[in-house]
């Protein structure tokens, strides 16, 4: 059985900051059907409750199910809505692409802006979900990633060392990154 992209509506979901011309997210937007990006009120100072708002609007708004295409940030922002999204919401979700998952709870004075996405919730989530991971992201060690993973029942894949896998990773369209969101859209058929 063939899957089709336009079986589903893709919200991506950039992390801190927003993902320019160059980052993986905007490839894949051009790429996709039925894509479109969740914009923020504000990229440099994050805000939970407004972010997590646009989640469940974008949500509530598409036609189809939708797959999840988070990086960095956005994907604390994806597990709040989860914890907090009613089961309706739940049921419109195929699937959560999370990308270079970003430690909210780092005491680092580098995470400052990012902290107020704290506590990220470790229960696990209501749709499949695979947590894509590199070995040297400065915004997560492998063992955090690990760890989200497992609390949100969700598949892990370790890219090797990608860094924080954003533009300056150079990544292009990601052949490696599509080939695990088709792992994860089997699943979320």
């Amino acid at each position: 059985m063939t899957l089709e992209l336009s079986s589903f509506d893709f919200l991506i979901l950039p992390g801190r900051g927003n993902a320019n011309a160059g980052h993986w997210q905007s490839h894949w937007l051009a790429a996709f059907p039925n894509s479109s990006r969740i914009l923020q009120a504000s990229w440099d100072q994050p805000d939970p409750v407004d972010w997590i708002a646009r989640i469940d609007s974008a949500v509530a708004l598409a036609p189809r199910k939708v797959v999840f295409v988070a990086h960095s940030l956005a994907t604390a922002a994806v597990v709040k809505w989860a914890a907090e999204a009613t089961a309706e919401r739940h049921a419109k979700i195929a699937g959560a692409f999370l990308v270079a998952t970003t430690d909210v709870s780092n005491p680092d004075p580098a995470f400052d802006l990012v902290r107020p996405f704290a506590p990220v919730p470790l229960q696990p989530l209501p749709f499949p979900a695979l947590v894509v991971a590199s070995r040297n992201d400065p915004r997560v060690t492998p063992e955090r990633s690990r760890e989200f993973a497992a609390a949100w029942r969700a598949d892990f894949a370790d890219v090797g060392e990608l860094g924080h896998m954003g533009a300056d990773a150079g990544l292009g369209i990601w052949p490696t990154g599509l080939l695990l969101l088709g792992r994860l859209l089997a699943k979320a058929r």
